[in-house]
């Protein structure tokens, strides 16, 4: 597993990542707990999230009415991050229905930020995702300590709300609205 020392040295080249029209580099569902399939396209809609995602039927956070929390229907994780952590690929996949290779700061990406994902737009949510319990057990206390310690560059990626219903695709590329 990688070291505190080598994810810090690891920070610049995360940092510079481009700050919109990013690749996708991975598409991933996870349509019941522990499992993982990895699509070239997969839709998303403002009611459903990314349909036949486990969000609609097990969400870790929910709204007052017992419905799903639309503000964490798709993860987007950094693929600069996801490569410097995931280095035993017999452990699972993060997971995130959306690995890119965009720089996802607080700066970059503020609080409400509207983001096309093939013709689907995305809404940056105030939810931070500090990792998990499970993050910690797949690659380290360091990459635990490492997401944590630095909130406001949200090294564990970003939780969005879909905003617009749309397809998105491996060949398609995150375009940071302003």
């Amino acid at each position: 597993m990688i070291t505190l020392a080598e994810l810090q040295d690891a920070l610049p080249h995360v940092q510079a990542a481009p700050k919109t029209d990013a690749p996708i580099r991975g598409l991933c569902l996870r349509p019941a707990l522990g499992q993982r399939v990895f699509p070239a396209q997969i839709s998303m809609t403002k009611a459903q999230g990314i349909p036949g995602e486990r969000w609609t039927t097990t969400p870790w956070m929910r709204l007052a009415d017992g419905s799903p929390d639309p503000r964490i229907q798709v993860s987007i994780l950094q693929s600069r991050v996801m490569d410097l952590v995931w280095r035993d690929r017999n452990q699972p996949h993060p997971g995130d229905p959306i690995v890119a290779d965009l720089e996802m700061s607080e700066a970059n990406l503020p609080v409400g930020t509207l983001i096309q994902v093939g013709t689907a737009v995305l809404r940056v949510s105030d939810v931070w995702n500090d990792s998990c319990a499970k993050w910690k057990v797949r690659y380290g206390t360091a990459a635990y300590t490492w997401v944590r310690a630095n909130p406001l560059l949200r090294l564990r990626g970003i939780l969005c709300s879909v905003e617009v219903d749309g397809e998105v695709g491996l060949s398609d590329r995150l375009q940071v609205m302003r």
